[in-house]
Order: C-alpha cells, then structure tokens, then sequence
C-alpha cells in the first residue's frame, strides 16, 4: 500500500512538471496557460490509459464475476488516490491561468472555484471518500471483476482531454476535431452508460438469471450505488450530445470556425 501511495504521489505531480517542460522546450511560442493546460490533460489521459489497461487485465482474469481475484484491483486504487489529490489541485491551476490571462485572478476564491467545480470536484471527493473504502476494505474480497470493469470508464478520458486541448489551440474547425467528437460520444456510452447494464448481464450471465432479473438478486445498496454512479455519466453524456449537435450542425460550426 504505502509503496504504491508514494508511488502516485510522485508520478503524477512529476509527470505533470515534465509534460510542462518538455512542451516549453518543443513549443516556446505558446503561452504558459497553452502549457498547463495541455500537460493537465496530458497526465489525465495517461492516469485513463493505466486505469482502462488495468481494467481489462483484471476482467479478463476473473472467471468468476463475484470471487474472482486479481491484485490489481485494490493496488491500483491506491495509485489513483494520489492523482485525485493531485487533479483537485491541477483544475485549481487551470483555473488560476484562465482568470490571470483575462485580468481577474484576484476575483479566483477558493469558493468560487469550487461552485464552477462543483460536480467535478464532488465526483473526486465521492470517489476518495466513498469508492476508495468500499473497494479496499467494505466489499470484503468480492468483486475484483466489477472493480476492473468501473476502471475501464476511463477509457473516453483520453478522447475528452484530446478534445480540450484542440479547443484550446483554436482547432474546432479540423477534421480531427469532428473525428475525436465521434470517438468520444462512442467510448463515453460504451464505457460509462452501457457499462453498467454489462455488470448486470455478466452477473446474469454466470447466475442464470436474465438482465431485469439481476437488480432483484442482488443486494439494494448495490442498485443505490449504480444509480448514483451513473447519473453524473448521464448529465456528462448529455452536455457531451448537445456539443455535438453544435458541432455538426454544418452552417454554424462554419460560423463559428
């Protein structure tokens, strides 16, 4: 536990410096908020690389979907510790540049930050204070294989980050800015909506029970905590599928290019 704590500590924050250095170097033309704000992404999407290869590996060594066991489902929880920690930490920054470059970072109050952060960081400290104590000491040695499939949500991360990045570089006009938007709507439904009906269908599966049998078989808390899982990925979802019909509305993405 420890080793790997200390770990992410270091990892993350130090992939982050290196990111930003190594773009100063490579692009000096851009400015230091282009900087912080690529290598924030930059260390999202790996940190959703790690998590999504360590989901798959984790399902795919559990044939059983309740006793199946793999260690990696509760060491690389404790990696992940450290990196919300540090993600709390690296929005704050992004925000701080933003406000400097339009002449109101004396207006960024921690307060402030929070309510424009509010869904996001509530979703760092439910994952903290919630997620990690459930998956390393409450669910007991059950369910490594559900823990594995909650990793490969992150799977849309990479596409997402992609996609702010180009907004930031003024790309919104580029092909692959409409190719990445498509990716991202695919991986994010795939990965955080319909997620959840495959964790009942696998349960089924393995049980003999059909998929709307499952959330009668199964204890209620488990059903709470989906739905509190899944409805932020719903609202994210949403806001992500009006974005795209702005996008593709031909004449106005024009407009807006």
């Amino acid at each position: 536990m420890l080793p790997t704590l200390a770990g992410g500590t270091l990892f993350f924050p130090g992939l982050f410096a290196l990111c930003s250095w190594a773009l100063r170097r490579w692009r000096p033309e851009w400015t230091r908020t282009d900087r912080v704000m690529i290598s924030t992404r930059l260390v999202s999407s790996v940190q959703a690389v790690l998590a999504t290869g360590s989901g798959i590996v984790i399902i795919r060594s559990c044939n059983d979907v309740v006793t199946g066991r793999h260690w990696l489902a509760r060491e690389y929880v404790w990696f992940l510790i450290p990196y919300m920690i540090y993600d709390c930490y690296a929005m704050y920054l992004c925000d701080w540049y933003r406000a400097r470059d339009q002449d109101r970072a004396h207006s960024l109050t921690l307060r402030s930050f929070l309510s424009r952060n509010r869904l996001m960081i509530t979703h760092h400290v439910v994952i903290l204070f919630v997620l990690v104590p459930v998956a390393q000491r409450l669910r007991g040695n059950l369910g490594d294989f559900f823990v594995g499939c909650i990793f490969t949500a992150e799977l849309s991360t990479p596409f997402v980050s992609l996609g702010r990045v180009l907004i930031q570089l003024k790309q919104q006009h580029t092909l692959l800015y409409k190719v990445n938007g498509v990716l991202t709507l695919a991986t994010f439904l795939c990965c955080r909506i319909l997620l959840f009906p495959f964790m009942y269908w696998s349960y089924g599966h393995q049980q003999g029970l059909s998929l709307l049998q499952v959330p009668f078989h199964i204890p209620f808390f488990c059903n709470v905590a989906n739905a509190f899982l899944i409805a932020p990925q719903i609202y994210w979802f949403s806001l992500l599928c009006r974005k795209a019909l702005r996008l593709f509305d031909t004449p106005q993405a024009k407009k807006d290019g």
